[in-house]
Protein backbone atom coordinates (compact mmCIF):
# COMPACT_ATOMS: atom_id res chain seq x y z
CA UNK A 1 0.00 0.00 0.00
CA UNK A 2 1.41 3.26 -1.66
CA UNK A 3 0.27 6.93 -1.06
CA UNK A 4 -1.82 7.34 -4.20
CA UNK A 5 -3.01 3.94 -3.96
CA UNK A 6 -7.31 3.56 -4.09
CA UNK A 7 -8.66 1.81 -0.67
CA UNK A 8 -8.33 -2.14 -1.48
CA UNK A 9 -12.17 -3.49 -2.02
CA UNK A 10 -12.81 -5.51 0.69
CA UNK A 11 -15.57 -6.33 3.45
CA UNK A 12 -14.92 -7.22 7.01
CA UNK A 13 -17.91 -8.28 9.77
CA UNK A 14 -17.20 -5.33 12.20
CA UNK A 15 -18.66 -4.67 15.59
CA UNK A 16 -21.70 -3.58 16.37
CA UNK A 17 -23.16 -6.52 14.22
CA UNK A 18 -21.93 -4.84 10.65
CA UNK A 19 -20.28 -4.99 7.59
CA UNK A 20 -18.07 -2.30 6.33
CA UNK A 21 -16.88 -2.29 2.59
CA UNK A 22 -14.23 -0.14 2.12
CA UNK A 23 -14.65 1.26 -1.13
CA UNK A 24 -18.08 2.37 -0.55
CA UNK A 25 -16.73 4.71 2.29
CA UNK A 26 -16.44 7.75 -0.57
CA UNK A 27 -17.40 10.98 0.74
CA UNK A 28 -15.66 10.70 4.36
CA UNK A 29 -11.74 10.30 5.13
CA UNK A 30 -11.03 7.48 6.76
CA UNK A 31 -8.11 6.28 9.51
CA UNK A 32 -8.04 2.83 9.45
CA UNK A 33 -5.45 1.46 12.59
CA UNK A 34 -4.35 -1.49 12.90
CA UNK A 35 -2.94 -2.89 15.93
CA UNK A 36 -1.80 -6.47 16.76
CA UNK A 37 -4.23 -7.62 20.15
CA UNK A 38 -7.37 -6.71 21.95
CA UNK A 39 -6.82 -5.54 25.80
CA UNK A 40 -3.45 -5.26 25.52
CA UNK A 41 -1.59 -2.23 26.79
CA UNK A 42 -0.50 -0.45 23.68
CA UNK A 43 -3.76 -1.26 21.79
CA UNK A 44 -6.31 -0.47 24.72
CA UNK A 45 -3.88 3.15 24.87
CA UNK A 46 -4.22 3.43 21.38
CA UNK A 47 -7.93 3.23 21.32
CA UNK A 48 -8.36 5.09 24.16
CA UNK A 49 -7.18 7.86 22.57
CA UNK A 50 -8.88 7.75 19.37
CA UNK A 51 -11.33 7.36 21.47
CA UNK A 52 -10.96 10.31 23.29
CA UNK A 53 -9.97 12.45 19.96
CA UNK A 54 -13.36 10.83 18.46
CA UNK A 55 -15.52 13.90 18.11
CA UNK A 56 -12.60 16.02 16.52
CA UNK A 57 -12.17 13.63 14.02
CA UNK A 58 -15.86 13.47 13.40
CA UNK A 59 -15.96 16.86 12.92
CA UNK A 60 -12.99 16.52 9.97
CA UNK A 61 -15.98 14.67 8.50
CA UNK A 62 -13.57 11.62 9.14
CA UNK A 63 -14.36 7.81 10.22
CA UNK A 64 -12.05 5.63 12.71
CA UNK A 65 -11.83 2.00 11.78
CA UNK A 66 -9.34 -0.10 14.33
CA UNK A 67 -8.32 -4.10 13.02
CA UNK A 68 -6.64 -6.82 14.58
CA UNK A 69 -6.73 -10.21 13.95
CA UNK A 70 -9.16 -10.86 16.82
CA UNK A 71 -12.95 -12.41 16.44
CA UNK A 72 -15.93 -10.45 16.44
CA UNK A 73 -16.53 -11.33 20.20
CA UNK A 74 -13.45 -10.45 21.39
CA UNK A 75 -14.02 -7.00 19.24
CA UNK A 76 -17.05 -6.60 20.93
CA UNK A 77 -16.12 -7.14 24.72
CA UNK A 78 -12.83 -4.62 23.92
CA UNK A 79 -14.83 -2.23 22.26
CA UNK A 80 -17.70 -2.23 25.45
CA UNK A 81 -15.06 -2.20 28.70
CA UNK A 82 -13.64 0.96 26.31
CA UNK A 83 -16.55 2.87 25.30
CA UNK A 84 -14.87 3.16 21.93
CA UNK A 85 -17.35 4.82 19.51
CA UNK A 86 -16.05 3.38 16.21
CA UNK A 87 -16.05 -0.34 15.09
CA UNK A 88 -13.49 -2.75 15.11
CA UNK A 89 -13.03 -4.57 12.22
CA UNK A 90 -11.98 -8.56 12.69
CA UNK A 91 -9.54 -9.86 10.38
CA UNK A 92 -9.06 -13.58 11.76
CA UNK A 93 -7.88 -14.81 7.46
CA UNK A 94 -5.00 -11.43 7.72
CA UNK A 95 -7.09 -10.67 3.91
CA UNK A 96 -7.01 -6.68 5.19
CA UNK A 97 -3.63 -7.19 6.87
CA UNK A 98 -2.19 -8.62 3.66
CA UNK A 99 -3.65 -6.13 1.51
CA UNK A 100 -1.99 -3.48 3.82
CA UNK A 101 1.21 -5.19 4.13
CA UNK A 102 1.17 -4.64 8.33
CA UNK A 103 1.92 -8.85 8.88
CA UNK A 104 5.63 -8.68 9.68
CA UNK A 105 8.31 -10.59 11.31
CA UNK A 106 8.77 -9.78 15.21
CA UNK A 107 10.61 -10.88 18.15
CA UNK A 108 9.52 -11.49 22.06
CA UNK A 109 11.32 -12.86 24.33
CA UNK A 110 14.23 -14.14 21.72
CA UNK A 111 11.29 -16.17 19.62
CA UNK A 112 10.40 -15.31 16.05
CA UNK A 113 6.63 -14.73 15.18
CA UNK A 114 4.69 -13.51 12.42
CA UNK A 115 2.31 -10.21 13.83
CA UNK A 116 0.51 -7.40 13.18
CA UNK A 117 3.12 -4.13 13.03
CA UNK A 118 1.02 -1.39 14.55
CA UNK A 119 0.70 0.54 11.48
CA UNK A 120 -2.32 3.78 10.37
CA UNK A 121 -3.64 4.72 7.16
CA UNK A 122 -5.26 8.00 5.95
CA UNK A 123 -7.61 7.72 2.63
CA UNK A 124 -8.88 11.11 1.44
CA UNK A 125 -12.50 11.82 0.35
CA UNK A 126 -12.18 9.99 -3.08
CA UNK A 127 -10.29 6.71 -1.32
CA UNK A 128 -6.89 7.85 -1.87
CA UNK A 129 -4.08 6.36 0.28
CA UNK A 130 -2.90 10.27 1.57
CA UNK A 131 -0.54 8.75 4.48
CA UNK A 132 0.75 5.85 5.97
CA UNK A 133 2.73 5.67 9.26
CA UNK A 134 4.40 2.43 9.89
CA UNK A 135 5.95 1.33 13.15
CA UNK A 136 3.78 3.39 15.58
CA UNK A 137 4.82 4.62 18.58
CA UNK A 138 1.04 4.83 20.65
CA UNK A 139 2.47 8.27 22.23
CA UNK A 140 1.24 11.21 20.53
CA UNK A 141 0.24 9.25 17.54
CA UNK A 142 -3.19 10.10 17.27
CA UNK A 143 -2.81 13.59 18.25
CA UNK A 144 -0.23 13.37 14.86
CA UNK A 145 -2.78 11.50 12.84
CA UNK A 146 -5.50 13.90 13.80
CA UNK A 147 -3.40 17.43 12.91
CA UNK A 148 -2.96 15.31 8.97
CA UNK A 149 -6.69 15.45 8.86
CA UNK A 150 -7.25 18.77 9.68
CA UNK A 151 -4.93 19.84 7.09
CA UNK A 152 -6.39 18.12 4.61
Amino acid sequence: MNVGNKIPNLTLDATSEQTVSLNKLKGKKIVIFFYPKDSTPGCTTEGQNFRDCFEEFEQCNCVIFGVSRDSIKSHERFKEKQAFPFELLSDPDEVMCKAFDVIKLKKLYGKEYLGIERSTFLFNEKNTLVNEWRKVKVKGHVEEVLQTVKNL
